[in-house]
């Protein structure tokens, strides 16, 4: 099982990227894979965030181009959503104990990073090396 993290699915989709072809190519395994692949809700939001915004994108798509890219995702056999759960809060406050340095824009990783732990997925594919802080997880670069 494998998470996805939103610059890979941002370099997939952007053909100016150095890094689209394997990113994309990623993706699509997975998508086409029924063994489990996972994005989260903050993933998806950022991901329509980043790929929307004109100072970030170079070629901003629409909100429905990019809803309509993560949607076939979630509609494909391979990907799925993590969703919080009962134990979500104590999972949280587990991990915050563990790590009371983090701070600031890491607690967007952190929220992928508990969502992941509380469902028993370890490995996540992303190029953000700030997941490398997390020693429950394994980073799957795919360029590497």
């Amino acid at each position: 099982m494998l998470a996805f993290d939103t610059n890979v699915l941002v370099y997939a989709v952007d053909e100016e990227s150095p890094f689209h072809d394997r990113c994309r190519r990623r993706v699509m395994q997975a998508r086409d894979d029924p063994s489990p692949a996972f994005l989260t809700w903050n993933v998806c939001y950022e991901f329509l965030r980043v790929t929307t915004h004109p100072r970030i994108s170079k070629f901003p798509w629409t909100p429905g181009e990019s809803w309509g890219f993560l949607r076939a995702l979630l509609e494909s056999p391979g990907f799925d959503l993590l969703l919080a759960t009962d134990r979500h809060a104590t999972v949280l406050a587990w991990t915050l104990k563990e790590f009371p340095d983090l701070g600031g824009n890491l607690f967007h990783d952190l929220h992928t990073a508990v969502l992941m732990r509380e469902h028993g997925i370890s490995r996540i594919c992303t190029r953000d090396a700030d997941f490398n802080r997390f020693p429950f997880l394994t980073v799957i670069d795919p360029l590497g």
